[in-house]
């Protein structure tokens, strides 16, 4: 591994043809795919599962928030301790650590190790995708950056739904460990290809200590930030958590109807994720505002509707509109700061976004849970909708701080 690895004779990002660089980049953002179906893929099944090992449809729940969590500790942790390491020795270890995560969830004989390997998932793939996104730099050059990074976010986002309507309609016809087989094939020929195409050297093999990269984590703007995430995604997954449950218990849809209804949901979140680009690039994080507003007011009355259809329908495809939007504003404002004030943070700053979400989404999951466990499923809107609210405020205060900052 030494010389496939090393800075003299490797190939920097420099050196490759053009067809060789956006062969990279479309790699990436099939790579942000795969980690995004890894991890959902689990929402679609989770009845299959909770059959299969005779555990309550709640503790399916469990390894959603499981991975969740596992992905928001260790990714800023591995960030800060792995930056002597060269990047694309990271990119091997990754990779192996994540195609091994996959197929010990697709073999699990009890449920036990498939909560093992869900904290194997989780704890790998956010770095996977961390070094991932600091190629796209040198990939792209300053002035596509962003639009890069949107791409592989966006691909990480919208396996969300995808993976998640697929694996229902591949548990509904074979089993659930059929959808997860299909995961490990997919994310063995991604890493692969990456491990082959990707370029061997580059800029940000600088080394990088802790205290080059800590203080990132002190800035007032990335710590509010994270909170948007934590309250603005925790909401939609109070509902999102147990979508599949909900739109056949309460809104009373087939198997069918709600695989149906989850694939409509996938467009939804692909133009939420175009309205993020937009919105960041006209008004950034202002823009956010009527965004968490209207949110709130989505799944408030999506608690008020209740099984009326079909205009609780409506109101779940308008949250997938809704769902994503936050994204692009808030990895801009984490990656400016990080350019600014900690240069050589830059792939602790692109854990940040991930890492929010998924603190985001066990949180959501965790509430989810209790109010599936308590008052309800049908409960899930009003208490998201509180959420979305806090988000909205974190929102001014992010802005508030940030012209005090300059």
């Amino acid at each position: 591994m030494g010389n496939a690895s090393g800075g003299a004779k490797g190939k920097s990002a420099a050196d490759l043809s053009s067809a060789r660089v956006s062969i990279c980049v479309a790699l990436l953002v099939v790579m942000g795919f795969i980690l995004g179906s890894s991890e959902f893929i689990i929402i679609g099944i989770e009845q299959q599962v909770a059959d299969a090992f005779a555990v309550p449809l709640s503790s399916v729940g469990g390894l959603v928030s499981i991975f969740a969590l596992a992905y928001a500790i260790l990714t800023p942790a591995l960030a800060l301790t792995t930056g002597r390491f060269r990047r694309y020795t990271l990119l091997i270890i990754y990779s192996l650590l994540f195609c091994a995560g996959n197929a010990l969830a697709a073999i699990s004989p009890t449920f036990e190790m498939l909560y093992a390997a869900r904290v194997v998932l989780g704890a790998v793939s956010g770095g996977l995708l961390a070094v991932g996104v600091t190629y796209l730099p040198e990939l792209l050059g300053p002035k596509r950056t962003s639009f890069g990074i949107s791409l592989v976010y966006g691909a990480f986002s919208v396996a969300m739904v995808i993976s998640t309507s697929l694996g229902k309609m591949i548990a509904e016809v074979s089993s659930w460990r059929v959808a997860m087989w299909a995961v490990l094939a997919v994310s063995i020929a991604v890493c692969v290809a990456l491990v082959a195409m990707l370029p061997r050297a580059g800029e940000t093999d600088e080394p990088a200590t802790v205290r080059d990269q800590i203080g990132l984590l002190g800035e007032p703007q990335v710590l509010v930030g994270m909170a948007i995430f934590i309250f603005g995604v925790g909401g939609v997954y109070v509902l999102y958590a147990f979508i599949t449950p909900y739109l056949e218990r309460v809104l009373g849809m087939s198997a069918l109807q709600a695989s149906g209804t989850l694939m409509v949901y996938g467009v939804m979140c692909i133009i939420s994720n175009m309205l993020s680009g937009i919105v960041d690039a006209r008004v950034g994080m202002k823009g956010l505002v009527p965004v968490f507003l209207l949110q709130a007011g989505l799944l408030f009355a999506l608690y008020l509707l209740g099984a009326t259809m079909p205009a609780a329908l409506l109101v779940i495809l308008g949250l997938g509109i809704s769902m994503y939007v936050l994204s692009v504003p808030c990895i801009s404002m984490f990656m400016r700061v990080a350019r600014q004030r900690h240069p050589k943070a830059m792939m602790l700053a692109s854990s940040v976004e991930p890492t929010a979400f998924n603190i985001g989404i066990s949180f959501g999951t965790a509430v989810g849970s209790a109010v599936v466990a308590g008052p309800g499923m049908a409960s899930a809107g009003v208490v998201g909708a509180v959420f979305s609210l806090v988000a909205c405020a974190l929102t001014l205060l992010t802005m508030r701080i940030d012209r005090r900052r300059g």
